[in-house]
């Protein structure tokens, strides 16, 4: 019976975090470039003596559904929609590099390039910083070009190349606040055929309907473990019952 509950409680607690992924799915329906959660488990088997004969579900580093979204035309300058697998260079909060498939730039008043998320967009050498400029076009390889202020609008000047990367070959995975790293803190070589589209910006590829039937699916399977913890429960007092009749 304890290898009912045992099994029961583990599956729970896979179906909370499957919960949870689904939950921030949907949570980022409209979110630019969003790629879907994914949790994946693999079996572990309890060690000691008798039989293995428990084993919990382990979750692996989050994953990622890395289908591509839809891409809507919006004019704007600083909107860039991936092309393929390439993925933009970024610095994250640690300082260490990451990866995103955001393309809602913004220029801070500090002159950083930032995703839409606040995070610093990298170039050739670092972070990039834009001075104050007229006009901001990037070209197809990431090439940024501006027309500083008071400048000749038809003499744009060269800034900086966004550091564009591919994760074709690569292990990578997804953290929690949605950037991409590549295993054991590596960094992603540039990709010099990765290409963007200007004007134009990646949706977020979570599908509401898939995700409202997983979400139901989810939480029956949650009642269906809590019913098989109840019949444990129920097996335990009755063994105990029958131990406790008079000889």
């Amino acid at each position: 019976m304890d290898k009912l509950a045992y099994t029961s409680v583990n599956a729970m607690k896979s179906l909370m975090n499957r919960q949870t992924a689904i939950a921030n799915n949907m949570a980022n329906a409209n979110t630019v470039g969003f790629k879907a959660d994914m949790v994946s488990a693999h079996a572990k088997y309890l060690t000691g003596p008798g039989h293995d004969s428990r084993a919990m579900a382990v979750e692996r580093d989050m994953q990622a559904n890395m289908n591509a979204g839809v891409i809507t035309q919006t004019g704007r300058p600083l909107d860039v929609a991936l092309e393929g697998d390439a993925m933009i260079a970024v610095q994250a909060a640690d300082g260490a590099e990451a990866y995103s498939r955001r393309g809602d730039l913004k220029i801070a008043a500090s002159g950083a390039m930032l995703t839409g998320d606040g995070f610093p967009v990298m170039g050739a050498n670092g972070p990039i910083t834009m001075p104050p400029a007229e006009r901001v076009d990037i070209g197809a390889d990431g090439t940024i070009f501006f027309v500083p202020k008071g400048g000749d609008p038809n003499l744009p000047q060269e800034l900086d190349q966004i550091k564009l990367v591919s994760m074709t070959g690569s292990a990578i995975s997804k953290g929690a606040d949605t950037l991409f790293r590549a295993a054991d803190d590596g960094v992603l070589p540039v990709d010099e055929n990765a290409r963007l589209v200007s004007g134009a910006l990646e949706e977020s590829n979570v599908n509401m309907t898939t995700a409202l039937v997983d979400m139901i699916e989810t939480s029956r399977a949650w009642e269906t473990q809590a019913k098989l913890l109840r019949t444990a429960q129920e097996l335990d007092e009755s063994s105990a019952a029958v131990m406790n009749i008079p000889q």
